[in-house]
């Protein structure tokens, strides 16, 4: 896990790319809901399950452009992104069940298996809509400048891709809901919340930054911790 020592060792002109100043701005819209608009903790958990599938979108777009000099690649890619689009949706799906039904209690009325209409309802209706928005264009900043601009699209593997948003999701999602109970726990304070949007903005930064260097050295590996 990071900490405030080790994120502060990184390089300067690291917390400079466009991509980490993305990341960062997008984190803080949480953080103005958890200081000036009364969110607690379902807010913010269901916020960072949404970016999971934020995620999973730009990773099939990733898998899509991964690699084109190779013809025999699109062959493989005909079968392995509708099977990741599936796999991973239901993963999605059956951990937003659980985001809901565990810290949306009070909050979200929950009338058989929650669906797509549930989900559209707790976005709205928690005003989560444009921090939702924020995510995904830090992502998208990431995805252009740094998979297309940059060319870690022809270095990038079908197979490790397709591993990359689970690793993001055991990583990152342990780390958050085992917090967030915890802050259920005492009430959620505002401190805890603002604590725990800064514990993800240090874990994306980090897994972010790893997984920058990796491609930059020419050996795109399995990062587990942040698929952007």
């Amino acid at each position: 896990m990071p900490t405030p020592a080790t994120l502060a060792a990184a390089p300067a002109s690291d917390w400079l790319r466009p991509s980490v100043l993305a990341l960062v701005a997008a984190n803080l819209v949480p953080l103005g809901g958890v200081l000036f608009l009364g969110w607690e903790i379902f807010p913010l958990v269901f916020l960072f399950w949404l970016e999971n599938v934020i995620v999973g979108g730009f990773n099939a777009l990733k898998m899509l452009l991964a690699a084109p000099a190779l013809p025999a690649g699109w062959v493989v890619k005909a079968a392995m992104i509708p099977f990741f689009c599936f796999h991973y949706g239901m993963f999605c799906l059956v951990h937003g069940v659980f985001v809901v039904v565990l810290f949306g209690r009070g909050t979200v009325a929950v009338k058989g298996f929650p669906d797509a209409a549930l989900f559209w309802q707790v976005l709205t209706g928690q005003h989560l809509f444009w921090a939702a928005l924020a995510l995904a264009a830090s992502h998208g900043v990431s995805f252009v400048l740094n998979y297309l601009r940059s060319g870690e699209y022809r270095q990038a593997r079908l197979e490790t891709l397709m591993q990359a948003p689970y690793g993001r999701v055991v990583v990152l999602h342990v780390a958050i809901l085992g917090g967030g109970f915890l802050i259920m726990g005492l009430g959620s304070p505002i401190w805890a919340l603002a604590l725990l949007v800064f514990l993800k903005i240090g874990l994306d930064v980090r897994a972010h930054l790893r997984e920058r260097r990796r491609f930059a050295a020419g050996t795109p590996g399995r990062e587990t911790g942040k698929s952007d």
